[in-house]
């Protein structure tokens, strides 16, 4: 991060006045402010070196919380870049150097303030820009990384379910309507051929009905024959006279006086 003019200037002017065992502390903390994702300055003032240490136990292996002294850590912040230190660097200093999530550690710190009263948090500083005591008491209110990727997981979770019960959903009716379809053709085969069987019955039987109707011409036949019976009648009425006339057959079988004349000239 770019450092002002003025501030640099002031830098190097605390740097040139540092004795050269007090510079390798300088650089220390100045390392310490450019490799930190966040850092939480407080006033630790009333700690016991047993309670500084549960402190630490507490922020995690991610946070380094280091006491300081502050005409060092003010060189050490113009040094790093970092602004609005140097109104905070009052009274017994302790930084909380963050590096890993820094609403974790601003939990622990909020947390161990609970019990401890006598930690006073002062400030802070991330990503280049300082942080109040109310922002960093935001930031301890915040739900952590962890549990807003859970969070996340959880809700794209239960959008990949809805999706596969929507994508599912016309599956099943399918399967469901091939169910009632099956179970309907059991009952009734014909359901299969769309009805065809029952209504196809009247339309093959009938050419069948209609046939007396082409086989009507035979039986009106006779007429078409009728002239060669009436010749034949008429043969029957003309030889029929010489059948049915007793006078014409009687004098043969019926005369005596012919009989006799036979009889006489025997």
């Amino acid at each position: 991060m770019a450092v002002d003019t003025a501030d640099s200037g002031t830098a190097q002017h605390a740097r040139s006045t540092v004795r050269p065992d007090k510079a390798a502390a300088v650089a220390q903390i100045a390392d310490a402010f450019r490799r930190s994702a966040a850092s939480v300055l407080t006033e630790y003032r009333g700690l016991s070196v047993a309670e500084i240490s549960e402190l630490r136990v507490a922020l995690g292996a991610d946070t380094t919380y280091t006491v300081v002294k502050n005409t060092l850590t003010k060189i050490a912040a113009a040094d790093a870049g970092v602004p609005g230190v140097d109104k905070l660097l009052q009274g017994p200093t302790a930084v909380a150097f963050i590096s890993g999530e820094p609403v974790v550690a601003a939990k622990a710190l909020r947390d161990f303030a609970k019990a401890h009263p006598v930690l006073v948090v002062k400030g802070g500083v991330m990503d280049g820009k300082a942080l109040t005591v109310e922002e960093i008491r935001q930031l301890a209110d915040l739900e952590s990384r962890e549990v807003l990727l859970a969070k996340m997981a959880g809700a794209l979770l239960a959008s990949l379910s809805n999706a596969v019960y929507l994508f599912n959903a016309p599956l099943a009716q399918v399967a469901r309507l091939a169910g009632a379809l099956q179970a309907k053709a059991e009952a009734d085969p014909s359901v299969l051929s769309g009805g065809a069987s029952t209504s196809a019955a009247p339309e093959a039987a009938a050419p069948e009905a209609a046939a007396p109707e082409a086989a009507a011409p035979e039986v009106g036949a006779p007429q078409a024959v009728a002239p060669e019976a009436a010749a034949a009648a008429a043969e029957v009425e003309a030889a029929a006279p010489d059948a049915a006339d007793p006078d014409a057959a009687a004098p043969d079988a019926a005369d005596p006086d012919v009989e006799s004349a036979d009889t006489n000239t025997d």
